[in-house]
C-alpha cells in the first residue's frame, strides 16, 4: 500500500512552505481517520507532516493550494492590454512599446508577456475554433487546386488536380491540368457541372488570384475577376469566397484534395496524362462514389442520388463558356477595343462608346446598340493588334506600326503574252536538235 501512495503522490509547494497532496491521497487520509486514527499515524502512514493532515482533515475533503501574489503594475490595465494584443495580433514586444509611449510604463517584456498569457490562449483558441457548417443539398459546390508530382511516361511530372465536391452529398469531381491558370478552373467547373448533371445555388472558392481581384479581410468586400463573374452569370450560379487565411471554411474540398492525392494518385504510374484522367475517371465511379463517408455514415453516391439530383438547378443546354463569352468594351481613343491582351479595331466614330463583344468560333463579333459594326477573326496571338483599314478611314495621321492587318486578296497574275508562248520543238530546232 506504501508503493502505491508513493505513486498517486503529487507534491506541490504552497505559499507557507507546506506540501499540496493529490486528491486521491486526501481521499485515502479521511479513509483512514474514519477507521479511527490519529493525525499522528496517518502523518506516518501516507509519509506527510501532522501539520498537513491537520489541515485537510479540518477542510474536510481536498481543495486547490492557494497560492499568493501581489498585483502587478499591469493589473488595472486589463482592458486596454487586451484591446491591444487583438489590435497587434498577439505581439506582446509592440504592446509594450504601445506601454511606454502612451501611458509611460516601463516594464520588461517578460512582465508583459506574463500578463498577456490568458489573453494570447484566448487569441489561439478562436483562430482554431471551427463550427461544422452543413449545406443543404444542391445548395453549394466547393472547388480547389492541389499539386502534385506523378511519374508519367517514366518521367516525374508536376500536374495540378482540380477538385469540386458536393456540400451535402460529399460526391467529387477530379480533372487534371499542367498548369493553375483561369481557364483550367473554367473548364474544370463546366466538367464538374456535366459529370453532376446539375447547377447548386452558389459556388464556394478560395481566393485564387485566377478568380478573386480583391478581397479584404478586414471589411470581406470580394471584387471578384470580371471573366469568372462573366462565367458565374453564365451558368446561373452565385459566387463566394471563402474568408481569407481561413481555407478551412472550405474544408470538405480542403479534405477531399488531401483525399485525391492519399488514394487516386499515390504510388501510381501512367503512360501519358491522357491515361491519368482515365485513371481518375474509373477511380471516381468504383472507389469515390462509393465509399461510407466518415461524417455522413453513406456512400456520396447513394446520397446524391437520394436527395441532391433532384434538387440541383437543371444544367442549360449551352455550349463551353470558353467558346461563346459576351463581354463590355469601351472603345478606345484608337478605335480599337482590348480583348484577352489583343486589341480589335471598330469604325472610329465609336471612340468613347461602350460596345458589346460576342467570342464565338474564333471569331469577334462586335455590336453597337444591337447592329454588328465589326467581325474579326480571333488572335491565337497575345498584345497584337487586328485592324480593318476602312474602320481608320478619317483619322489624320494614323499610325500602323505593329499591326497586324485583316488579309487581302492576293492581286492577279499579270497575263502572259500569246506570241511568248512557243512549243519546245521551235527551241530545239534552233539549237541544233534534241538531247
Amino acid at each position: 500500500m506504501e508503493e502505491e501512495i508513493e505513486q498517486a503522490l503529487s507534491v506541490e509547494t504552497g505559499r507557507r512552505g507546506e506540501t499540496m497532496l493529490a486528491p486521491q491521497e486526501v481521499h485515502k487520509m479521511l479513509a483512514l481517520q474514519a477507521l479511527g486514527w490519529g493525525a499522528k499515524r496517518i502523518s506516518r502512514e501516507l509519509g506527510c507532516s501532522r501539520n498537513t493532515v491537520r489541515e485537510y482533515l479540518r477542510r474536510g475533503g481536498w481543495r486547490p493550494m492557494e497560492v499568493g501574489g501581489r498585483s502587478g503594475a499591469l493589473a488595472p490595465h486589463g482592458e486596454w492590454l487586451a484591446e491591444r494584443l487583438r489590435r497587434h495580433r498577439g505581439n506582446a514586444d509592440v504592446v509594450r512599446q504601445d506601454l511606454a509611449r502612451e501611458l509611460g510604463i516601463e516594464v520588461s517584456l517578460r512582465t508583459v508577456q506574463r500578463a498577456v498569457a490568458p489573453l494570447r490562449r484566448e487569441l489561439r483558441a478562436e483562430a482554431l475554433a471551427t463550427v461544422r457548417y452543413e449545406t443543404a443539398p444542391g445548395q453549394q459546390l466547393q472547388i480547389d487546386f492541389g499539386s502534385t508530382s506523378v511519374m508519367v511516361d517514366g518521367q516525374p511530372q508536376r500536374v495540378h488536380l482540380f477538385v469540386a465536391t458536393l456540400g451535402y452529398s460529399r460526391r467529387c469531381y477530379v480533372a487534371v491540368f499542367l498548369h493553375e491558370r483561369q481557364s483550367a478552373w473554367l473548364q474544370g467547373l463546366e466538367g464538374a457541372l456535366r459529370h453532376f448533371g446539375g447547377v447548386t445555388h452558389e459556388l464556394l472558392v478560395d481566393n485564387a488570384r485566377a478568380l478573386v481581384d480583391v478581397h479584404d479581410a478586414r471589411t470581406r468586400e470580394v471584387r471578384f475577376n470580371d471573366r469568372f463573374h462573366a462565367f458565374c452569370r453564365y451558368w446561373g450560379v452565385t459566387p463566394r469566397a471563402c474568408a481569407p487565411y481561413r481555407a478551412r471554411t472550405k474544408g470538405k474540398d480542403e479534405r477531399g484534395v488531401g483525399y485525391v492525392k492519399r488514394n487516386a494518385i499515390a504510388g501510381h504510374c501512367f503512360d501519358s496524362i491522357e491515361a491519368l484522367q482515365a485513371h481518375l475517371t474509373r477511380w471516381m465511379r468504383e472507389i469515390a462514389d462509393t465509399r461510407v463517408h466518415g461524417t455522413t455514415g453513406e456512400t456520396p453516391l447513394a446520397r446524391f442520388e437520394r436527395v441532391e439530383a433532384a434538387a440541383l438547378k437543371p444544367l442549360p443546354a449551352k455550349a463551353p463558356f470558353l467558346q461563346v463569352r459576351e463581354l463590355t468594351r469601351r472603345v478606345h481613343t484608337d478605335a480599337c477595343i482590348e480583348l484577352d491582351t489583343n486589341r480589335y479595331s471598330v469604325p472610329w466614330r465609336l471612340i468613347g462608346e461602350s460596345v458589346t463583344v460576342i467570342v464565338a468560333e474564333r471569331q469577334v463579333r462586335i455590336l453597337y446598340a444591337g447592329q454588328q459594326v465589326a467581325c474579326h477573326a480571333q488572335s491565337p496571338l497575345r498584345r497584337t493588334s487586328v485592324i480593318e483599314r476602312a474602320h481608320l478611314v478619317g483619322i489624320v495621321g494614323a499610325q500602323f506600326t505593329g499591326v497586324t492587318w485583316l488579309p487581302r486578296m492576293p492581286a492577279p497574275t499579270p497575263a502572259v503574252a500569246p506570241e511568248l508562248l512557243r512549243p519546245l520543238e521551235q527551241y530545239e530546232a534552233a539549237l541544233g536538235g534534241g538531247w
